[in-house]
């Protein structure tokens, strides 16, 4: 992986659960890592395929995270991207992340 392709910041956020003082359960986002990462957007043969939606679908790709899930969200330029498939690359090298664009 060249870190010259690595130009944009990515934080990895992990949802969690909390009580509020009314113990009323509530999830709220932690960041989970901050990151460099390239952005790629969809392909054309992925949007064909999908047929014509109004989804937005972006691949991330970054150095290994460790115990990155589809649980998990992509904060990037300030919009949230929930994580579809997570692929490893290589050995521990990197991380392929495809994500869907929050409406």
């Amino acid at each position: 992986m060249r870190s010259g392709k690595l130009d944009k910041s990515i934080t990895l956020q992990r949802s969690s659960n909390s009580i509020d003082d009314f113990g009323t359960p509530g999830a709220s986002w932690t960041e989970l890592a901050t990151v460099r990462a390239e952005v790629i957007q969809a392909s054309t043969e992925e949007f064909i395929r999908d047929g014509a939606s109004d989804e937005t679908v972006v691949i991330f790709r970054c150095r290994y995270v460790d115990g990155v899930t589809t649980a998990d969200r992509v904060l990037y330029e300030g919009a949230y991207f929930n994580i579809k498939e997570v692929k490893e690359i290589g050995r521990r090298k990197g991380l392929e992340i495809r994500t869907v664009r929050l409406s």
